[in-house]
């Protein structure tokens, strides 16, 4: 692959000027970006669509460029367009920090968008959810349990405090189609085998603790949380990485993936823990969660 230098690109732009792609998205486009340059984004699925409108002939030069090492931003757009066809692609390896490190100007037009800072409290909506999924050797289920209330607290955009309500009659099975089956399912995970619903119909989880992660980058758990999950009228300590991110100025978001030990909280059915001989009748102890929730400013 082709790379660039700062000095080498502005050589280039001054004499036979390429087709220069700022391969960010729109936003950080608008911002700041290189004089003569257009707009494609690497990340979006429809790059090599705009790319195509922008330059029909597969022999055009082509630059691209992005923020700079270490983003392989450029990389990727430059990898991209070459297994496409364009046989003529130069990365400018350096990006804006290179351009703008050699002294060379950069045309900026607004600061670039920062995730906003949230303060205060949020409500819980009615989108969040927990999926679950179980199992043992031989098979698997999954389905949803809805969640009834709950708050989150920030501070300068850090979680002070949270705690929501499960609405344990809510569980459902999504993978079985048989109308009897899934009934059958959802009848017995409801009985004293494993959530004891009639006489538990709720759970809750209460924050005690939020520790940002040092160094998480976007996508990766942020925040190592623990509090107390009581289930079926057991408390119990938990502790698990979870992604907290502001969505906007008026929304929240929280991710978390959690493997639930349920025989803690007096789930004994087909556990190898306390039965002999199970067999085909074995299920495992660990529950997988995927908690997602939603929160909207109070």
């Amino acid at each position: 692959m082709k790379t660039l230098t700062s000095s080498q690109l502005h050589e280039s732009l001054s004499t036979a000027p390429p087709l220069l792609l700022h391969v960010l998205p729109e936003e950080h486009f608008a911002a700041r970006r290189l004089d003569g340059a257009m707009n494609a984004c690497t990340y979006e699925t429809a790059f090599l669509d705009k790319v195509h409108e922008l330059a029909p002939d597969p022999h055009t030069p082509i630059v691209v460029y992005g923020e700079g090492a270490p983003s392989l931003d450029s990389a990727d757009a430059a990898a991209k367009l070459v297994a496409a066809g364009y046989t003529n692609v130069a990365d400018f390896r350096g990006g804006l920090r290179e351009w703008a490190a050699s002294g060379l100007p950069v045309a900026t037009y607004a600061p670039l968008p920062a995730a906003p800072v949230l303060d205060g409290s949020f409500e819980i909506e009615p989108a969040s959810a927990i999926r679950w999924t179980g199992q043992n050797l031989f098979n698997h289920h999954e389905g949803t349990v809805k969640l009834a209330a709950g708050s989150l607290l920030l501070e300068h955009g850090n979680l002070a405090k949270g705690e929501f309500t499960i609405d344990m009659n809510s569980i459902a099975c999504s993978d079985l189609s048989d109308n009897t089956l899934n009934a059958m399912l959802v009848g017995h995970l409801k009985t004293s085998d494993f959530f004891q619903v009639a006489e538990h119909p709720t759970a809750s989880f209460v924050v005690t603790a939020a520790t940002p992660i040092p160094g998480a980058t976007d996508g990766m758990p942020n925040y190592e949380m623990t509090g107390s999950l009581t289930l079926r009228g057991v408390t119990r300590e938990l502790s698990f990485p979870a992604v907290i991110a502001a969505a906007d100025e008026s929304h929240v978001t929280a991710q978390a993936h959690i493997q639930l030990d349920r025989t803690l909280f007096g789930s004994r059915y087909g556990s190898g823990k306390f039965f002999a001989f199970l067999g085909k009748h074995v299920v495992n102890d660990l529950i997988q969660l995927h908690l997602k929730i939603q929160a909207v400013k109070a």
